[in-house]
């Protein structure tokens, strides 16, 4: 036990020195192949009375990054904050139809969380008819993957398909419309998924073939991250990694 004791300890001890934390709005940090950003997009809405936010980068290695962040958020339940998330910067350009896997994996968990907490943990990836430009009027449709819900959090839109298997795991599939694209929202039905793997080819067919998808457009990003409402709570990653490949 006190082996264990001081292994956890040095394992702490080596990622606090490595650490880099983040504050502001829109701040964002590199690491290897990903950039790490606050993206506090939500926190100016008229209904958030109060609140605060920041990240840290522990590490990245690979083709993976080990980050976590720390928010305590008040007013507007139904309004989404921030999406604090690492972005994969070169997982972008391709159109889906070259792509011929796309592997990922995402270990992590809430280190505290508070009983009123409102959020969601998600991947928001971004599909368009140009190469780049996310969440522009290029953007088609975004795709979320919500590995986690708390507190009654949900997408926007409504059901449009129950209990459904895609990359082996059972989720519900929303739908909605944003002023320039549709949101497409894959919602855990296990309960939060903390180690989760799987084939973002797998998300992609499954919307080609059953909701019209166009195979050639383009990949323009692919992000992972949480959607805090309301509430406190820190979100650790382990680890995160995605790879594209064509």
């Amino acid at each position: 036990m006190q082996l264990l004791a001081v292994s956890t300890l040095a394992v702490f001890v080596a990622r606090a020195l490595a650490s880099e934390t983040i504050t502001g709005q829109w701040t964002c940090v590199n690491a290897g192949d990903y950039q790490l950003c606050q993206d506090l997009w939500g926190e100016d809405t008229d209904d958030a009375t109060s609140g605060s936010q920041n990240a840290t980068l522990y590490s990245a290695s690979g083709d993976a990054i080990s980050w976590s962040t720390t928010y305590t958020w008040a007013g507007g339940e139904y309004d989404v904050k921030s999406y604090t998330n690492v972005q994969q910067t070169s997982a972008n350009g391709m159109t889906l139809s070259k792509i011929t896997s796309a592997p990922t994996s995402w270990t992590w968990e809430y280190q505290s969380i508070s009983s009123d907490l409102v959020a969601d943990v998600s991947y928001d990836i971004w599909i368009g008819t140009t190469a780049s430009g996310a969440g522009t009027n290029t953007t088609t449709y975004e795709v979320m993957i919500w590995v986690s819900t708390e507190g009654g959090a949900g997408p926007l839109g409504s059901v449009i398909k129950s209990g459904i298997s895609v990359g082996g795991y059972a989720w519900d599939l929303y739908s909605g419309e944003n002023t320039y694209w549709t949101t497409v929202s894959f919602v855990t039905t296990e309960g939060n998924l903390n180690d989760f793997s799987s084939d973002l080819k797998d998300f992609f067919t499954y919307l080609i073939d059953n909701i019209g998808m166009d195979s050639s457009n383009y990949l323009q990003s692919v992000e992972s991250g949480t959607e805090p409402f309301t509430g406190s709570a820190t979100l650790y990653t382990e680890s995160f990694a995605v790879t594209i490949n064509t």
